[in-house]
């Protein structure tokens, strides 16, 4: 009985140690005295077990002894298996900020630094911006118009984006900008995404571009001349980074740049000759200044001693000669403008370069650190507003398009897609907006870029085809009335650009954020650079007690033992501790992952992508979390939130699996499973009651509805039609309608109406005439179908319409030619 007390003891107070992260001294303790009691008191097996547990103990993590034997044994094998950290990856390591992804990693994240980042909202000015000048840009685009009559923007919103500013969005006042914020920016693009091509061209210059780089770096001479001028539009900047060559690798860019002298004007002057070739360059074909990145050589040394001085960045006027702009590229589904650069022997000036000289070979710093915000901002609240629009038009059409007698919004096959619709849009808000917040506190959130980009753009692939899937034959068919067709056609591109999402899931988000975001790993490389065994000793100890640690919170946590206290209420509490069971579990099997596969995990690419999924969600869902817990709730939000949390925690706990199954050292993926999920997963997909809930609000006038699309252009004030207003619209008057649909086809099926009358419009006028309904009643019906109708019609075209060469066209139904007399005589 006292041997089984003592296992029980020495179990339970190890587990307390380690999850405590308390050190060598309290388990060795522990042990001793367990150790001293079997002995003494009867149970000397035991007892001698434990005081050998507690001798090595001693040996191994008391430094003192330690350092004598154990860590340099252990330095010398990191140094052999630890992965080589290149000057291009160090670079993008230390770029950026570590805040909410750095407290996931660490297994035991605090939640009150999370919710420390205070949320101010918009200003009045930045409120009224959205609601005005927003609404009017919105309001001057039709998709079709822009798309396939003119592929372009119409001028006179050109000239209204330039004259309101919207290309000096973070351009400080003092230089002609708005000084936004970065929440601010975002829900501006968020509700220009009624068309992805005002969306991306309002989005781009305000993102990774010449003018962050300017800010950030510029000289001052840099800023005044130009600065003013983007603000203003009176410069249209692109930036040249990408090649047939150099796509997502761009440190591997073949443009290059020679350092040399050059007579101009009678006076010799050092410059750069630049030979370059770049691709897929958005705004490039009206950029009136180029941002270009190259790679700097200097074989004269006329600036130093080293020939190859790296990644360097310029910023050349579009006239220069020498270079070859102005050409197109065909994006997919959008006419944003978007083309090649190309440029043979054309010199320039040093003071091009961005930053000035002192800034030469500093190309590739200055790249991944706009690029963390940017990254956070643009194609992630596209995504967004994307999301948040889709909603909006399929929740009005499938109440509004009947089938069998009824909404198809009331068909469950309907509502599963309608309520997933809703809970990508709800976590898409809430993460793009917290993290824009964060932004705005002074993060630089580089592994959080990476997660929004790949995470916010797949959801709205999905939540695209969802759409179209809903809306069947209305968006199948392309013309002015299709709302949805061409920007789900665009899709592809927010998937591609600015870090393909193949990519930036398999390599960036974790292989990134393993290093950056880790507690220990970024300081145990440094000390393997430094050879400093001391430094290791303190690193990789440290980490040790966090692997053990967390394996001690993930495994008492999955039994439902000691869980944290969370500073939220409600529903939210017992998320937050699940986050808090899943983090430790992440940040177990992130370790054992490094651990046992080392360098070699580099290439591992399902798993890493795997072990950045569950990040990935783990970060969504705490930014949901957030969003609730700060957020003014309406009536419905919960079973969002509930359906939400389900879907994001559902799929960290299939990353997890998938992780288990696919460790290559399989008795560690067993272990992992057993640590982790002691119990079997937790999380089923949402529940079928949810997803009914969700889908009768979102599809009717509701409150949540109201909410998810709040700060969307819906109302009929553009000049082209507005279809999320026509379909508010109708929704108001839906209920009337329905009582008036149930009365007439009750009618129709008790044959009290005649039986040809098979449209709603010949049933309306039967059941006045029958005195069913009253003429009110009636004419409200007339008005209510005649606008039903008009949004479920589609476009017809001529038969030569689509033909841009019309001598191809075939006449199908020309009349046979007549054979000649000749011919039918000889046939004959």
């Amino acid at each position: 009985m006292l041997t089984l007390l003592l296992i029980v003891l020495a179990i339970a107070g190890l587990l307390v140690v380690m999850r405590r992260e308390a050190g060598a001294t309290p388990a060795l303790a522990l042990l001793g005295v367990l150790g001293l009691v079997g002995v003494v008191f009867g149970a000397p097996v035991i007892g001698t077990l434990l005081l050998i547990g507690a001798a090595a103990v001693a040996v191994a993590g008391l430094p003192a002894l330690r350092s004598k034997w154990l860590t340099p044994r252990i330095f010398a094998t990191f140094k052999k298996v630890a992965p080589k950290v290149s000057a291009t990856e160090r670079t993008a390591l230390e770029a950026g900020s570590v805040s909410w992804d750095g407290e996931l990693f660490s297994g035991k994240p605090q939640w009150q630094s999370l919710l420390d980042f205070k949320d101010d909202g918009l200003s009045d000015e930045e409120q009224a911006f959205l609601d005005n000048q927003c609404s009017k840009a919105a309001g001057m685009c039709n998709a079709w118009d822009i798309a396939r009559e003119r592929a372009d923007l119409p001028q006179a919103l050109w000239d209204f984006l330039k004259k309101e500013g919207f290309f000096g969005m973070i351009i400080p006042k003092e230089y002609g900008g708005l000084g936004f914020s970065a929440k601010a920016q975002s829900m501006v693009l968020q509700k220009l995404s009624a068309n992805e091509t005002l969306m991306v061209t309002v989005g781009v210059p305000n993102s990774l571009g010449p003018g962050e780089l300017l800010l950030k770096y510029g000289t001052q001479e840099q800023k005044d001349h130009y600065l003013p001028r983007l603000a203003d539009g009176r410069e249209i900047p692109c930036f040249g980074l990408t090649g047939p060559r150099a796509g997502s690798d761009a440190t591997s860019l073949p443009d290059t740049g020679v350092v040399c002298k050059q007579v101009i004007n009678g006076e010799e002057v050092v410059g750069v000759r630049l030979n370059f070739e770049k691709r897929w360059i958005t705004l490039a074909p009206i950029a009136t200044v180029v941002g270009l990145a190259f790679r700097l050589f200097d074989p004269e040394n006329l600036l130093g001693e080293e020939e190859d001085r790296g990644i360097t960045l310029a910023l050349i006027p579009r006239d220069t000669q020498g270079m070859d702009i102005g050409r197109r590229h065909h994006p997919i589904g959008s006419p944003f403008m978007n083309g090649p650069i190309k440029g043979k022997d054309v010199f320039v000036p040093l003071d091009t370069i961005i930053g000035g000289p002192d800034m030469i070979g500093q190309g590739w710093r200055m790249l991944v650190e706009c690029l963390s915000i940017g990254r956070c901002i643009t194609l992630p609240s596209g995504a967004t507003g994307t999301a948040r629009y889709a909603l909006g038009w399929s929740g009005g059409f499938t109440r509004v398009r009947r089938q069998f007698n009824v909404p198809v919004a009331e068909m469950e096959g309907v509502q599963e897609p309608l309520a997933r619709m809703a809970s990508l849009a709800y976590i898409s808000a809430a993460t793009v907006y917290q993290t824009a917040n964060l932004i705005d506190h002074g993060e630089k959130p580089a592994v959080p870029s990476a997660i929004l980009k790949s995470q916010l753009t797949e959801f709205q692939r999905v939540l695209l085809s969802d759409a179209m899937d809903v809306h069947g034959g209305k968006a199948v068919t392309l013309g002015p009335r299709n709302y949805l067709g061409i920007g789900y056609s665009a899709n592809p591109v927010a998937i591609t650009v600015e870090g393909a999402n193949i990519m930036t899931r398999n390599l960036m988000i974790f292989g990134q954020g393993a290093i950056r975001c880790h507690p220990y790993v970024l300081e145990e490389l440094a000390a393997k650079d430094a050879n400093d065994v001391k430094a290791f000793d303190k690193a990789f100890f440290g980490h040790a007690g966090l692997i053990f640690g967390n394996a001690a919170r993930a495994f008492t946590l999955g039994f439902g033992l000691g869980k944290p206290s969370v500073p939220f209420s409600g529903p939210a509490v017992g998320y937050a501790q699940d986050i808090a069971r899943l983090s430790a579990g992440f940040g177990l099997c992130a370790d054992a992952a490094m651990a046992s596969l080392g360098s070699t995990l580099k290439k591992r690419e399902m798993l890493s992508a795997r072990l950045g999924d569950i990040l990935s969600n783990l970060y969504l869902a705490s930014m949901v979390l957030k969003q609730w817990h700060t957020g003014n709730k309406v009536e419905g939000e919960e079973a969002l939130l509930h359906y939400s949390m389900q879907f994001l925690l559902n799929r960290a706990e299939q990353a997890f699996v998938e992780i288990f199954d696919n460790l290559p050292n399989r008795a560690l993926g067993k272990v992992l499973n057993v640590v982790v999920m002691p119990t079997g997963r937790r999380w089923n997909k949402p529940h079928d009651d949810l997803a009914r809930d969700i889908a009768q609000r979102v599809s009717t006038q509701s409150a949540l509805r109201s909410k998810l699309l709040t700060n969307t252009w819906d109302k009929d004030d553009g000049t082209e039609s507005n279809p999320l207003a026509r379909y508010n619209a109708l929704l108001k008057e839906y209920d009337r309608a329905e009582a008036i649909y149930r009365t007439v086809n009750k009618a129709y099926a008790k044959g009290e109406l005649p039986q040809t009358a098979l449209h709603p419009e010949a049933r309306v006028e039967a059941a006045l005439e029958k005195g069913l309904i009253n003429e009110e009643d009636a004419a409200f019906m007339r008005t209510f179908e005649a606008e039903v109708l008009e949004m479920l019609t589609v476009d017809d075209f001529a038969y030569d319409a689509f033909a841009n060469d019309k001598s191809t066209l075939i006449d199908h139904n020309a009349a046979p030619a007549k054979a000649s007399p000749q011919a039918e005589t000889s046939v004959k």
